[in-house]
């Protein structure tokens, strides 16, 4: 049976769920926020443990990075997403996530072919493609700087 992309983009919008714009705006908004501001705590936190800045930020990052794989490992990185929406994927914690995912859904595959194949699945184009937005980005403000 052959039907046309306007019949099937019918059936899609039909099928497809409503989104509440407003409701997931303000839940990634306010679940972004809170791991900022999580992120913020723990960085005074350690400062006040009589760490320099630079330190308290590397423990911060680490910490955040460990809480996101573990909040994953457990099932609950992806729960807390489905509410939050894109508020999960605050970079440190994102990259966190799409990195843990793949890892423990091919683990059964092995630690060659599974984890260590398919562990750049999701976080692989983001590797590949964010430094070269960022000289690209960076060129551009160069550019725009200079007049």
């Amino acid at each position: 049976m052959k039907i046309s992309k306007n019949e099937y983009q019918k059936i899609v919008h039909q099928k497809s769920k409503k989104s509440h714009l407003l409701k997931n705006m303000l839940s990634a908004f306010l679940v972004g926020g809170i791991i900022c501001t999580l992120g913020q705590c723990l960085q005074n936190l350690y400062e006040y443990w009589g760490f320099d800045s630079v330190k308290a930020s590397a423990f911060t990052s680490t910490t955040l990075i460990f809480l996101a794989s573990f909040l994953t490992g457990i099932k609950l990185f992806d729960n807390i997403a489905k509410h939050a929406g894109a508020g999960t994927l605050v970079p440190i914690t994102g990259f966190s996530n799409a990195i843990t995912s793949p890892a423990m859904e091919f683990k059964n595959e092995g630690m060659i072919l599974g984890v260590g194949a398919k562990i750049f699945t999701i976080a692989g184009p983001v590797i590949a493609y964010g430094p070269i937005a960022s000289v690209v980005y960076g060129l551009i403000y160069w550019v725009t700087t200079l007049f």
